[in-house]
């Protein structure tokens, strides 16, 4: 049975996601949570703070290329804290949850230190992967209006990626490279399937791309 407490999170968390774009909306933070709780079973983690913690990671997050971008997680954490306090999370949970949350952003470079932590991070990243993590490249890519990809070497072939200018680039650039900072098994496990749908989209985008190009 849910908690009480949990389950009034979630519909704190669900009214903060109406104005959110796609790649970050109520359906993103409903499959993190299935992930998070997934990976915590498996893992042997406390599945409360597992769950509360990817409730609540979309709390707050900084438009993109913001000066202040890298304090997204912090500032998550400490909206977080307040919900948690008003609905009635156990006290000894508060810092657990909030700890994973501060962490939790790719683009802070933390290790977490604790399972449920490491937990959340590998649940996130997960749900940029595969199909899902295809479609929401792409929706941000469209929200940032870039080209979907370059006209010279759109593979990144022979040239560093640079994802602040096509949206492919953001694979070579980040989402390929992910499984390889997942932290558990079960998270790595989930990781190889999606992988592999990535890499053949890519081919079979190639493909198409090399099919419209003039000889």
């Amino acid at each position: 049975m849910t908690s009480t407490w949990i389950s009034q999170i979630e519909s704190v968390a669900q009214a903060r996601c109406e104005s959110a774009e796609p790649a970050h909306d109520w359906l993103h933070v409903k499959r993190v949570v299935a992930n998070a709780q997934d990976i915590a079973v498996s893992e042997g983690g406390i599945v409360e703070v597992a769950t509360a913690a990817a409730l609540l990671h979309e709390l707050f997050n900084y438009p993109k290329g913001h000066p202040e971008s890298r304090r997204s997680g912090e500032r998550c954490a400490e909206e977080a804290r307040i919900v948690l306090t008003n609905e009635g999370c156990p006290s000894h949970l508060v810092e657990p949850i909030c700890y994973a949350i501060a962490v939790h952003p790719f683009s802070l470079g933390v290790n977490p230190e604790t399972l449920e932590a490491k937990v959340l991070q590998d649940a996130d990243r997960l749900d940029a992967l595969g199909a899902i993590g295809i479609a929401r490249c792409f929706a941000t890519c469209a929200d940032m209006k870039r080209p979907f990809y370059s006209a010279i070497d759109p593979m990144c072939r022979d040239r560093e990626p640079a994802d602040k200018l096509w949206g492919v680039d953001h694979f070579f650039q980040k989402l390929l490279k992910l499984p390889d900072v997942l932290h558990t098994r079960r998270a790595k496990a989930l990781a190889e399937r999606r992988l592999g749908l990535m890499h053949a989209f890519l081919a079979q985008l190639a493909d198409e791309i090399a099919a419209s190009s003039p000889t």
